[in-house]
């Protein structure tokens, strides 16, 4: 009798979870139908992305022909500064909306993860991983910083390796990790990114250049600089991340926006104090790379060190040139805004002097003084 309730029992749980089953069932059918629903929505969403740019470009193109062979008149000029406007506000609207679209991979992660597509579409889980990439950065600096140190105090060839086999890891891995950041809208473009590229290549010459009196007369200059650099960027990582936050909370920045191993435009506010560490750093890059050149004479030279000191020195004009461009563009900006303050200033200034003489030759000459409703006139 006993054995029979527990089959029951049994027969009574299975029937439950069949039922469960069949709700599963349903739940996984309306979430292959939602996801079905979902590419289908996504592409639409491409195609008409793609036709709104398509326009805007045959609207620009039109309005730049207009220009070139109409004579304006200020009711025109207006109206196509509107237009102008509007297709700007209109390009920031379309670079949002496919913030949350999947992108094409660039043809580096192609290359290096195949068509994988490395979009992620949750913007929790994007700042999350902006925020895994910024705690690699430092954690790896600080490791490095303490390897560079370890290898001034003892010279041992394994601690070398372990060190430039770190370097190349890790710029490969910001490398990659900085696309999959581009391709989910982060910011960071131009020589920055070329920088970590050239590392890389810097960081794999150094770890196969073999053993030799011109490596032992360079290695001790370039520990020390791995110390200096390693500081600086540390420095830099900590004053980028508060400003980063300042603007982000003000709505000045992007929330993908990273920090980077160089000078930037937003980070212009009180930074000042970081130039001389910045260019000294690249002072120690153009010194590496004469340095490196003037070993390349050396009779046991290898192809390592004419590399090297190329690299280095494209370097030092790619850091110092783009943050001179950056500077002298935010000083240009503020002469700029400068000037457009005096200017309102001076307007404002004109239009108050301009009306109290309007009213007292509305109010005839020195015959109104004397009249009231003149004084509280003036007064307003």
């Amino acid at each position: 009798m006993s054995l029979s309730v527990d089959v029951d029992e049994l027969e009574k749980d299975w029937s439950e979870l069949s039922d469960e089953y069949r709700s599963l069932e349903t739940a996984n059918q309306q979430y292959q139908e939602l996801h079905e629903r979902l590419e289908e929505m996504q592409e639409k969403c491409t195609k008409q992305i793609q036709h709104q740019r398509y326009r805007m470009r045959q609207i620009s193109k039109n309005i730049k022909t207009y220009l070139a062979k109409e004579r304006l008149t200020p009711e025109d000029k207006e109206k196509v500064t509107q237009l102008e406007k509007s297709i700007m506000k209109r390009k920031a609207q379309i670079h949002e909306i496919e913030q949350g679209l999947p992108q094409q991979n660039s043809q580096y992660l192609k290359i290096i993860l195949g068509d994988v597509n490395v979009s992620i579409l949750n913007r929790n889980d994007k700042i999350r991983y902006k925020d895994e990439y910024e705690k690699f950065k430092l954690i790896l600096n600080v490791i490095g910083l303490l390897l560079s140190f370890l290898n001034i105090v003892f010279n041992y060839r394994a601690l070398e390796l372990v060190f430039l086999f770190l370097l190349v890891w890790y710029y490969c891995t910001l490398t990659i990790r900085e696309s999959i950041l581009k391709v989910n809208g982060s910011r960071i473009k131009g020589w920055w990114r070329l920088h970590h590229f050239i590392s890389t290549v810097c960081a794999g010459v150094l770890l196969v250049w073999p053993q030799g009196e011109p490596w032992q007369q360079f290695r001790t200059q370039f520990m020390y600089f791995n110390v200096y650099i390693s500081l600086v960027q540390y420095m830099q990582f900590r004053y980028q991340k508060g400003v980063l936050y300042r603007l982000k909370a003000l709505g000045e920045r992007h929330n993908m926006d990273i920090t980077i191993e160089g000078f930037h435009s937003w980070m212009w506010r009180g930074l000042k104090f970081l130039f001389p560490f910045l260019f000294l750093g690249y002072v120690f890059q153009c010194y590496n790379a004469w340095t490196l050149y003037g070993l390349s004479q050396h009779r046991d030279a290898t192809w390592q060190i004419p590399v090297l000191a190329f690299l280095f020195m494209i370097l030092f004009v790619g850091n110092s040139l783009t943050t001179l461009m950056v500077i002298l563009q935010k000083q240009t900006e503020r002469t700029e805004n400068r000037y457009r303050l005096m200017s309102l200033i001076a307007s404002k200034r004109q239009k108050t002097v301009r009306q109290p003489t309007n009213d007292g030759a509305e109010g005839g000459s020195s015959a109104n003084k004397g009249d009231p409703s003149t004084d509280t006139e003036k007064s307003k």
